[in-house]
């Protein structure tokens, strides 16, 4: 079946990323296109840092932006991700409609929600966020639509997209890569970021849960403005220059103060 360009070039995108080598003759056939209109997705690629290409393909760029594998990423601040999650879990309201983004945060986030009793809906792309909620009696779990991104196991693509337009939610929980003074909130992912922005769109209110290792980071796409958040919580110092200019930007700003305090520091704006 054919598809369009950009979901053609995500898929690219991820090949290398996964295989770390690509060749534009087999992709052409997978396609069904012409070698020609691989070479210029492959353009496209290169000229944003994805990929460099070689003689009959390309082979994807090593660097800060490579993103670890989701088994990597759950074991990386394991204890840490459970101790912000419990705080993020402890700012959501009864009865709240609630965008519960995929990544190792997101779902230590899920499992801090279990046993709240607090009536929720929760719409996630994030198949491992699903099966970890569906079986909470009070918890309505609605999964959007898309491709299935391999490793991740989370919803990607316009279908994913398109289902967050149809919400209006209360809150958005996300999972980044990056948080920086100047260039804002980062992930990895194009089609990943697509989706994080739409979700954005659709929440009253947008908490980034993100241990301290993404502070001061900036990864390959720019996903929003600190303007543009309400809280982030994180394990991160409070004079950290990214959580300053953050509140500089009038976000919330939570320090988990360590995962042995239960109590968190809410900084003023």
């Amino acid at each position: 079946m054919a598809v369009d360009v950009r979901t053609r070039r995500d898929r690219i995108e991820q090949r290398v990323r996964s295989a770390r080598e690509i060749n534009f003759a087999a992709l052409a056939a997978e396609f069904d296109v012409s070698e020609m209109t691989i070479r210029r997705d492959v353009e496209a690629l290169e000229a944003l840092g994805v990929v460099r290409r070689v003689v009959g393909g390309a082979i994807a760029v090593q660097g800060k932006d490579s993103e670890p594998a989701f088994a990597t990423r759950m074991a990386d601040a394991a204890q840490e991700k459970a101790h912000i999650a419990e705080v993020v879990a402890d700012l959501i309201g009864r009865n709240e409609t609630l965008i519960l983004d995929s990544g190792s945060t997101a779902l230590a986030v899920a499992n801090s929600l279990k046993g709240r009793e607090l009536g929720l809906t929760v719409v996630t792309p994030s198949v491992l966020v699903a099966l970890a909620l569906v079986d909470e009696p009070d918890v309505t779990v609605v999964l959007t639509g898309g491709e299935l991104r391999a490793g991740e196991l989370s919803m990607i693509g316009p279908s994913a997209e398109d289902t967050l337009a149809n919400y209006n939610c209360d809150t958005y929980v996300m999972g980044v890569a990056g948080i920086d003074g100047e260039r804002g909130i980062s992930d990895y992912h194009q089609a990943e970021s697509r989706v994080k922005r739409a979700a954005s769109a659709r929440a009253d209110r947008v908490i980034v849960a993100a241990d301290k290792s993404k502070l001061g980071r900036v990864t390959f796409v720019s996903i929003a403005k600190l303007s543009q958040i309400q809280v982030i919580v994180s394990d991160g110092p409070a004079d950290h220059p990214a959580l300053v200019a953050a509140r500089g930007a009038g976000v919330d700003v939570i320090c988990v103060a360590s995962q042995d305090d239960s109590q968190a520091e809410v900084s003023a704006r």
